[in-house]
């Protein structure tokens, strides 16, 4: 597959899902509002870390398991594929919802850099995300230098969207306008999570090159 071609298509899922209010993102608004910008600053380095690490594991773990199961490679991209469409009806169908932020005042506890680790390793929809989505764009032909290209893009937005998070949006007239605008985002990473899915689900019928 052109590198062009699967970098749009991972990560036309990857921002919508990064962008969607979940408990990544509440941990970096918390933090901030409790504890401070350098706080929340902090714990977006530790959810950053942690997606990273996840990013790496999944694609070098199915890289070198593909060499000698191709079945699991076709299984892994039908399921992978499945799980996204069914994500993504979800999406579409969900009804609005509010994001509660307890601004209750929180000093102690981990390091916010460990506790925004901690809270990502601890995600189950950041495992499957990578495991359906990136572990299933990858095959034994990938080139070394795109997989870690697409690691260094996991963190890098990462660190993009949890900074700006962060630093303009730990108010708490900002969050409720955010919040109001979390059904549409919702609706759009649905999309995205069908089409790609669909795609993942037919491309799982041609043969794997290896």
């Amino acid at each position: 597959m052109d590198p062009t071609v699967l970098l749009i298509g991972v990560f036309a899922v990857f921002i919508p899902a990064l962008i969607l209010p979940g408990p990544d993102f509440v941990a970096v608004v918390r933090s901030s509002m409790t504890r401070g910008t350098a706080a929340g600053l902090w714990t977006t380095l530790g959810v950053s870390i942690g997606l990273g690490m996840y990013a790496t594991l999944s694609m070098l773990g199915l890289s070198a398991v593909l060499t000698e199961f191709q079945w699991l490679a076709w299984a892994v991209r039908v399921l992978g594929g499945a799980y996204l469409v069914y994500l993504g009806v979800r999406l579409v169908l969900a009804k609005p919802e509010t994001i509660e932020i307890d601004g209750e005042e929180r000093r102690n506890g981990p390091h916010p850099l460990l506790f925004g680790f901690l809270v990502t390793l601890t995600n189950p929809k950041a495992i499957v995300l990578f495991a359906s989505v990136f572990a299933t764009s990858v095959t034994t032909s990938t080139p070394g230098w795109l997989m870690a290209l697409m690691v260094c893009i996991v963190v890098a937005s990462s660190l993009a969207w949890y900074s700006f998070v962060s630093l303009c949006m730990s108010s708490a007239p900002v969050i409720r306008c955010f919040g109001r605008m979390r059904h549409w985002i919702e609706r759009a990473a649905g999309v995205c999570f069908v089409a790609i899915g669909g795609k993942i689900i037919a491309d799982s019928r041609s043969p794997i090159t290896v």
